[in-house]
């Protein structure tokens, strides 16, 4: 689906793991809580095709998500609401800000897009603290699940 709004760019993010390896798959993850499309997961699942190892790249994922994650709440704190109204759109908004009025940590914890959950957390001022332990769980539940299937494919390829 990615390749049909953005023709190319997924042969360029395996380029770029293949040619970087972990600090590509750390970018990626940086960038992915704030605005880029493209997920780390099938390359912490195909890990071991680019040579690397699963769990590492799970681990460097999860940490670049989550500083991605603190860079995106603070930028909706700074930039407020006019500018993720123009982001998102007034629909999105009016969604984001009801879900976290209503559920704030859960909304945290099991909401997606992560990125759109990030920005709504720093715009509707969720603590900090929360807001990482939130993420923290979450992320790395949905990481180690990526993982896990990276060591079923090394071991369908050994």
């Amino acid at each position: 689906m990615l390749e049909q709004f953005f023709p190319g760019l997924k042969a360029w993010a395996e380029a770029f793991v293949q040619d970087h390896g972990y600090t590509a798959l750390f970018i990626l993850s940086f960038t992915e809580s704030i605005i880029q499309p493209i997920p780390p997961y099938p390359f912490i699942v195909s890990a071991p095709l680019f040579g690397l190892s699963s769990h590492m790249a799970g681990l460097v994922s999860l940490v670049g998500n989550l500083a991605g994650a603190i860079v995106a709440y603070y930028l909706a704190k700074l930039l407020g609401e006019v500018f993720v109204k123009r982001i998102f759109g007034e629909r999105l908004y009016m969604r984001g800000e009801a879900l976290f009025n209503r559920y704030g940590f859960w909304a945290v914890l099991i909401g997606e897009p992560y990125k759109l959950v990030c920005w709504f957390a720093g715009l509707f001022h969720m603590p900090l603290l929360s807001f990482i332990v939130a993420s923290l769980i979450a992320r790395a539940i949905r990481i180690g699940l990526f993982v896990f299937f990276g060591d079923l494919l090394k071991g369908f390829l050994n």
